[in-house]
């Protein structure tokens, strides 16, 4: 039973054995020669004029945050649409809830001005 999975194991040693050697080839032939110019933080090709943990607007992470629903929605229809014959009209029933409870979801952030951009 073991030897099935003896391909994975050296497929995993091979990858693990290729990934250190990089790395490790990267850091002996590289040059290191750090400066200020190389260490200080870089914004746009301008000077950082601001500290960098400055608060984002809420609607920032709340766009965000709707595209993930809806880019996951989208991400589920693809196999739902494939195997539709197979499952039947459980899954197209299973589905219709799944876009309803999404659409008013949407509805929901539609009213509250979530999608509004000043």
């Amino acid at each position: 039973m073991l030897q099935l999975y003896f391909p994975i194991l050296v497929f995993i040693a091979f990858g693990l054995f290729v990934g250190v050697a990089a790395l490790s080839i990267g850091r002996l032939v590289a040059p290191s020669r750090p400066d200020e110019a190389k260490l200080s933080p870089y914004e746009c090709g301008f000077p950082g004029v601001n500290d960098a943990r400055l608060p984002f607007d809420i609607r920032y992470y709340l766009v965000a945050i709707l595209f993930i629903i809806f880019d996951l929605e989208t991400a589920f229809l693809f196999p739902w649409a494939v195997s539709l014959r197979h499952i039947g009209t459980p899954g197209l029933a299973a589905m219709g809830i799944f876009i309803g409870l999404l659409f008013i979801g949407f509805v929901y952030e539609w009213k509250k001005g979530a999608l509004e951009w000043e």
